[in-house]
C-alpha cells in the first residue's frame, strides 16, 4: 500500500508531554493536542492505519543536508520536534 503524506495548512507550534507507560515500562505515548489534529483531519479516522518516519540529525550540517535531498526529491516539509527534560 502506499504511503500518503499528510499535509498541514499553516505552521503548527504545539507543546505536549511524553507520559510514561507502566505496562510497557517505556516512554512511548505522545498525545497529540487538538491544535495539532485540527490540521490533520485525518487522524480522527479511527479505522485508518497511520505511520511515521523518524530522522535525527546529530548536527545542523547533516539537517541541511538532508533538508537539501528532500527538496531535490520534491518531498514534503519534515516536522521538526524537539525533546526536553523538565524540572
Amino acid at each position: 500500500m502506499e504511503k500518503r503524506p499528510l499535509d498541514p495548512r499553516k505552521i503548527i507550534n504545539v507543546k505536549g508531554k511524553i507520559h510514561y507507560n507502566e505496562s510497557k515500562q517505556a516512554w512511548n505515548t505522545i498525545k497529540l493536542k487538538t491544535e495539532f489534529l485540527k490540521e490533520f483531519q485525518q487522524l480522527k479516522e479511527k479505522r485508518s492505519k497511520f505511520s511515521y518516519e523518524l530522522m535525527f540529525c546529530r548536527t545542523v550540517e547533516e539537517l541541511n543536508k538532508a533538508l537539501k535531498e528532500l527538496s531535490k526529491k520534491g518531498e514534503i516539509m519534515p516536522m521538526l520536534m524537539f525533546l526536553y527534560k523538565e524540572g
